[in-house]
């Protein structure tokens, strides 16, 4: 069965985004240390309006079976933004050809973590394949999606980050 690299070395940073130090995915997400961590998410439209969403496995530590942001991924250590954004995309969804628009920068702190998450948007009609970090994913209209939202199925962060920033969209 897959799992999280609990090892992997996270870079910590302040509110602003500078490093201030390093730690690792396990205590990132011990649920009691809160070390900032910096995340990426891109939110992918189809040329229709459609949103892209990805369904996080099982074996996921945070948020199993839940419908989440088409990307979204850590920032590793010695990796800019922007780097990690391509990375991302490629790793999870095959996605090498974008141009992401960025939207805004903001700390979000769960039960188990706090990160400094840094969202895009883009929108392409290219081919999309979930890799094996997914239980799939699909576009989902604007209106399927707000019937969806409070109902559990989605991710809490997904839901709120949605309404920070594309409102009723």
């Amino acid at each position: 069965m897959k799992h999280d690299n609990n090892k992997e070395l996270l870079p910590l940073v302040d509110e602003e985004g500078h490093v201030v130090g390093s730690a690792t995915r396990g205590e990132c997400h011990d649920g009691m240390s809160m070390l900032l961590h910096p995340v990426v998410h891109l939110h992918v439209f189809n040329e229709r309006g459609e949103v892209y969403v990805q369904h996080r496995p099982e074996w996921k530590t945070v948020q199993p079976g839940k419908w989440d942001t088409a990307v979204g991924g850590h920032v590793d250590c010695g990796e800019t933004v922007e780097a990690a954004l391509a990375r991302e995309a490629r790793e999870e969804i095959g996605l090498s050809q974008f141009t992401p628009e960025f939207m805004c920068r903001y700390v979000h702190q769960s039960a188990v973590e706090r990160e400094l998450v840094y969202v895009y948007r883009t929108t392409t009609d290219a081919p999309l394949a979930p890799s094996d970090e997914l239980d799939g994913g699909r576009f989902m209209t604007p209106d399927e999606l707000w019937q969806h939202m409070g109902h559990g199925f989605f991710t809490p962060n997904f839901e709120a980050e949605w309404k920070r920033v594309f409102g009723d969209e």
